[in-house]
Parts: C-alpha cells; structure tokens; sequence
C-alpha cells in the first residue's frame, strides 16, 4: 500500500476514535503539514466518507454519519479481543451461530500474521461449562427481544407484554445483563412501580404500548436490581433466618447471592433465591454459620433430604 493510501486509512482511524479533531492535532499525531491533512481529507470525502469541517485557526474535523461504512481498523490487540469475545459470546439465542460467521468474515479481511495468532489461540484454548453453579441451564433470549426492548427504551414507546401468567404494561427503562441473566427494568405507570424482569420470562405484544415521558430513576440501578432479583427474580425464593448479624453475613456472602435483614429477635435474614432447591442449599451451606430454613416448604424437605444423606456418609 502506497503511503498516502496508508496515511489516509491512518486519518480516517483518528477521526473513528474521536469526533473532534484540529488540523494541527492530526497534523502532529500523522507528522504531516496542515496542508497534507487538507489534501487527505478531500481524498476520504472523494471516497464517499463525511468528512465535515470547521473553519478557523487550524480547523477542525469531524466524521459525519454517511451512507459509506467505513473499514474496519484493528490493531494487533484490538483484533485478537474481538476475536476472543466472537468466541465467548453466549446468553442470546442464535448469536453463537452470528458470531461464528461474523469471525469468519474477520479472519479473512486480517493479516496473515494476525490470522495464524487468532487460530494458535483457538487451537490452544477450550471453555469449561459456561455456568458451573446451577444444575439448571442458562436460559436462552431471542436477539430480536432485546432489540425490540433497546429501541423502546431509547425512543421512550411502552411495551405490552406477558410476564408469569399477568398481562402487563410498562415504561422500560433499561437492559441489566448480571448472573447470565438479563432483566429489564421498568416502570408500571398504573402502581408507580419499578421492578426487574426477566426476559426470558416476558412474551412481547404486538402492537406495543403508549409513548411516554421518561421518569428518572429513583436510586442506585445496580443495588436495585441485586436486592429486587433476590426477591423476585429466581424460580425459588427463601428467607434464611441466620445466627449472626448482618455485617458479618454481609461479609460472607457475594452480592449476588442476596441481600441481609436484620432479625427483630437478633441474628439476621438472608434473602435469597436460585433456579433450583440445589442451588438454594449449596449457597447457604456456605455461610459457615448456623441457619434454620422455614421456607419453603419445598427446601425444608430438600436440606432435611442432604442432611439425611451427609449424616449417612458418616462412618
């Protein structure tokens, strides 16, 4: 490649990383004259790229929105993270098999050097089960379902939907991703409720709701969404009355696991859920501490079941 073609690419990867340039910073960054920069800048507008300019000591450049999508610019390590993350993708339905194609494109368009490295680290590498936690599998969401749920969001339209059997109509807010699950936060304009949803949970409607004026959040998103999904957003849900305070079960347990009350009658309560009474029972038996379970009745039966068992493995 000639060197005012490799220029030129190099001036179109500036104005791709930052909206705002003068002519003397690009002059710099690319060791060129402000005339050079003049002269490359005609060229990428002759190509079909916007290039919009702001006259005035120096000038100023910015790339406008076109018609023309630019080339893809990686470096080494840019290209081999993209690479990777193709690789990892997983959570949606149908994206492995996107992703697959997507870095099938990318390893045609990169360098050979580049190309033998991705492939070394994929030969070289392998992915243990995606979620070794849970004796239940992650649950898939349609692509299409986030991208209904993004463009409500950003254009403030209501959604119609069926949530666990109720028929509802929300004001979505915002897209969470946390414990290979993905939730929708949302305002029900008819109780001024905010609540997480599951997505895969949620069948949209068709036509969607009414277009409403965004409310601000009230709060802090992500404690929201951790103390909300300990309560309302697993397939189990249970209250474990533990024999120490709550800072020192707060010490214990990762945020994701559930939130702590404080017991009127001392001690404290963890408020906790999974997808399964495994999950449940595997989690308190961490603690280290002594707890009573009460509820519900189905994960009494279970820890009596495990108890029953341990106490059996004994000689």
């Amino acid at each position: 490649m000639g060197e005012t073609a490799t220029r030129t690419l190099n001036l179109l990867s500036l104005l791709q990383v930052r909206p705002d340039w003068t002519g003397a910073e690009l002059a710099e960054r690319l060791g060129v004259s402000d005339r050079t920069i003049r002269n490359d800048v005609t060229r990428l507008r002759e190509l079909g790229y916007p290039v919009t300019a702001v006259r005035g000591p120096g000038g100023r450049y910015q790339l406008g929105a076109g018609a023309k999508l630019p080339p893809l610019l990686l470096d080494d390590q840019e290209a081999v993270a993209v690479a990777v993350g193709l690789r990892a993708a997983t959570g949606i339905a149908g994206v492995e098999e996107t992703s697959e194609l997507a870095l099938a494109k990318l390893e045609q368009v990169l360098p050979d050097r580049l190309r033998r490295k991705i492939r070394a680290l994929t030969k070289a590498t392998s992915a243990g089960p995606v979620n070794t936690s849970s004796n239940v599998e992650d649950p898939e969401v349609d692509a299409s379902v986030l991208e209904a749920l993004s463009l409500a969001i950003r254009d403030h339209d209501g959604i119609r939907c069926t949530y666990r059997g109720d028929h509802l109509e929300l004001e979505p807010y915002h897209l969470v991703a946390w414990q290979r699950r993905w939730y929708l936060v949302a305002r029900d304009p008819g109780t001024d409720e905010w609540q997480p949803y599951r997505v895969d949970w949620l069948q949209l409607k068709t036509p969607g709701g009414r277009r409403f004026a965004p409310a601000d959040f009230p709060g802090d998103l992500t404690e929201f969404v951790v103390r909300e999904v300990a309560r309302t957003g697993w397939a189990v849900h249970a209250r474990i009355r533990v024999d120490a305070p709550v800072d020192e079960v707060i010490s214990r347990i990762n945020p994701a696991v559930g939130t702590v009350e404080a017991h009127p009658d001392g001690g404290s309560v963890l408020v906790t859920g999974g997808d399964s009474l495994e999950v449940v029972a595997v989690w308190i038996s961490m603690l280290g501490i002594p707890f009573h379970v009460s509820e519900p009745p189905e994960l009494v039966d279970h820890v009596r079941e495990l108890a029953e068992r341990y106490a059996a493995a004994l000689p």
